[in-house]
């Protein structure tokens, strides 16, 4: 990896410096396949790797970038269920408030409710 400080195991193209499909860069740093030094030229058996070194980082990399999405896409959820709860939270408040008698029957009914659907 770079000397940056990264939280992800996983090297991306930015990190690694590859130089496209399969290639590995000359880069000193050890990246996915276990490679280090010298370019990759993709031709040959390099120490019994061949292309199989570039399949799996490309694997690696794809399976980092669906943990990415899925990771956005929850945050987003999440967010906007954070943003739901305000405001029902908000409407339940003012109306108990409005009507706090009503509030305490209904209250009521669904705690005779509940005892009556648990205790069988």
């Amino acid at each position: 990896m770079n000397s940056e400080t990264s939280s992800s195991p996983f090297p991306t193209s930015s990190s690694t410096g590859t130089t496209g499909a399969g290639g590995m860069s000359g880069s000193s740093s050890t990246s996915a396949g276990g490679m280090s030094g010298g370019a990759y030229t993709g031709g040959s058996n390099a120490g019994g790797m061949g292309g199989d070194s570039g399949r799996v980082h490309r694997m690696a990399q794809s399976a980092h970038e669906a943990v990415d999405r899925l990771e956005q896409s929850f945050s987003s959820g999440s967010e906007r269920m954070m943003g739901w709860q305000q405001e029902y939270g908000d409407m339940a408040r003012e109306q108990v408030r409005e009507n706090p008698l009503a509030a305490l029957g209904v209250a009521f009914a669904v705690g005779v409710i509940f005892s009556k659907l648990f205790m069988r």
